[in-house]
């Protein structure tokens, strides 16, 4: 029954992870290689924060700088992850309910919540792990008997 499924029944075990001195420009990389919009921040196996699309966007200068195009790539070169991720980071555990996942989503808008044990990341649960856990469930309900 859905109301009984765990987050570790459906996140992503295998999780794409930045240290958190890589170059912010790093991340942006990864982040485009691998088509994912969060990366968890990790030091020393423990998950210390994350960082998102949004704020590498908000890092990056703006076109109206008086910068000139070296001074520019130059100091966006030297940005990195720990100076713009979010250190607090919510997270949740896998033996949790779903429905507490969902609940932290919805309220704080995130997309994606990092799975923690014990401080150390275990898995990433997105908007799109539960989108194919739903779809899995309701094509199953649609089999004929």
């Amino acid at each position: 029954m859905l109301s009984e499924l765990k987050i570790g029944e459906m996140m992503t075990r295998d999780v794409i992870s930045v240290l958190p001195e890589a170059k912010l420009s790093a991340a942006q990389e990864i982040m485009e290689e691998y088509g994912i919009r969060h990366l968890p921040v990790v030091e020393h196996g423990k998950l210390v924060g994350i960082v998102s699309k949004g704020d590498i966007r908000e890092a990056r200068p703006s076109d109206a700088t008086t910068l000139s195009v070296w001074e520019v790539n130059y100091l966006w070169d030297t940005l990195k992850v720990k100076e713009v991720m979010t250190t607090k980071a919510l997270t949740v555990s896998p033996e949790q309910p779903l429905v507490e996942a969902l609940r932290i989503m919805v309220a704080h808008k995130f997309s994606s919540l990092p799975v923690v044990t014990d401080g150390a990341l275990v898995g990433i649960i997105t908007e799109t792990d539960i989108f194919n856990k739903l779809i899995t469930l309701i094509e199953g309900e649609a089999t004929p008997a």
